[in-house]
């Protein structure tokens, strides 16, 4: 088998990692050769830029890559790449291309290998998640256009969630638009996927049992897991319900978007992009929506937006927590769940009341485990990888088995 390549296309970006073939299924078999970002695409004035690592994380040059010009888009961007991987010496010949698509809809609940017919039915969820879904499927068609015989794998962000039960994803609405796919969906599959595969090795070999993922990045999310399966999370139909996140403002009551277009005179388009790119950590402390900067920052609006934001973290821990009957393991991972041990202390904090006892030692230094040996609920940081997911799944469907 030769290389696999990952991609995953935001809105002006394309991120991606190139592994080499696995010699065994597990997951810790992939070999990382290259992770690279693509940032700034469409914007011209020189926004395009490049970064990319090799696989020990050390700063990788490739000629090809280079000089890149201010408008680049994404379709040259995934053809410099394509050019790079074909042309570079110590790279084999691609043998599947995965890809994270966000939304798979009640149909595709696990990996699928694609062809024009799937890929036209997936374009047909764009209204499902109209921000994410038209890029993570642009490089699928440009591809299968380019270089038809090349395999490509679908994964879903979505696919994870569909062992919930029924009570789980339902809304109470007319049972008419229940059947017609309004439903909840969760997302960030992909990485609870991953936390929960490795999460016994962490763990010291110990099972799961009632356990909370809490991806906490620009994009946040909580999921309970009870002995391997999502049970429940807090993204539903998109991916702004739930948690308060970078500029997204997660739950609200929907009165409030009524009233935002009935009495402020706000067209949907403007709610839209209030609530997906003007909420959250940026729009409470009207400084940043990265955590990072509200942390070092002495304004008293941070310390409001940091408030709140684990406010909203802690008090859906004790609803997944009562959806499952109680709490074993609290999982933090992702940028802000890897990193920033302050946001983890006001949440362990927070959750004392369930048994949880932070180390505060632990914590600071960003140990796996930040509880006390006495603490009845474990916390715990382990770091996410969703490329390396859609990679093992990809490699398994070219090979036969997995899907």
């Amino acid at each position: 088998m030769g290389d696999i390549l990952v991609i995953n296309s935001g809105s002006s970006s394309l991120k991606f990692g190139l592994y080499g073939a696995p010699g065994d299924p597990s997951l810790a078999s992939l070999a990382l050769r290259y992770r690279g970002h693509f940032a700034g695409l469409g914007h011209g004035q020189g926004a395009a830029r490049l970064t990319l690592v090799d696989g020990q994380g050390n700063s990788a040059q490739a000629p090809a890559l280079q000089g890149l010009p201010g408008d680049l888009d994404h379709h040259d961007a995934l053809q410099r790449l394509l050019d790079w991987i074909s042309q570079a010496p110590d790279l084999a010949d691609l043998s599947v291309v995965g890809h994270r698509v966000v939304h798979g809809g009640r149909h595709y609940q696990a990996p699928v290998r694609l062809d024009a017919t799937i890929i036209d039915e997936l374009a047909g969820l764009n209204s499902l998640a109209p921000l994410h879904q038209p890029y993570c499927l642009a490089p699928t068609r440009r591809l299968a256009e380019r270089h038809p015989t090349l395999a490509q794998v679908a994964c879903f962000d979505t696919a994870f969630h569909a062992t919930q039960p029924q009570v789980a994803r339902h809304y109470a609405l007319p049972r008419e638009l229940t059947e017609r796919g309004l439903i909840r969906y969760g997302f960030h599959g992909l990485s609870y996927d991953y936390i929960n595969r490795v999460m016994p090795e962490h763990l010291g070999g110990h099972p799961g049992g009632r356990a909370i993922v809490a991806h906490l990045g620009n994009g946040a999310s909580l999921c309970a897991i009870q002995d391997g399966q999502s049970v429940a999370s807090t993204m539903g139909f998109t991916a702004i319900e739930g948690l308060a996140m970078g500029t997204r403002s997660g739950s609200l009551d929907p009165g409030l978007v009524l009233h935002l277009i009935r009495q402020e005179g706000m067209s949907a388009e403007e709610v839209e992009t209030m609530l997906y790119q003007r909420s959250g950590l940026r729009g409470v402390s009207g400084i940043s929506g990265d955590m990072r900067e509200l942390l070092a920052s002495p304004a008293l609006e941070a310390r409001q937006a940091i408030d709140l934001y684990t406010y909203r973290i802690t008090r859906e821990i004790g609803s997944l927590a009562a959806a499952m009957g109680g709490l074993d393991h609290l999982i933090f991972t992702a940028g802000i769940g890897e990193h920033a041990a302050p946001v983890r202390d006001a949440i362990c904090q927070g959750c004392d009341w369930l048994g949880l006892s932070l180390d505060p030692t632990a914590n600071q230094r960003h140990a796996t485990r930040i509880s006390t040996a006495d603490s009845r609920v474990g916390a715990w940081v382990i770091p996410t990888d969703e490329e390396r997911m859609i990679a093992w799944y990809s490699a398994g469907m070219v090979a036969g088995g997995r899907g």
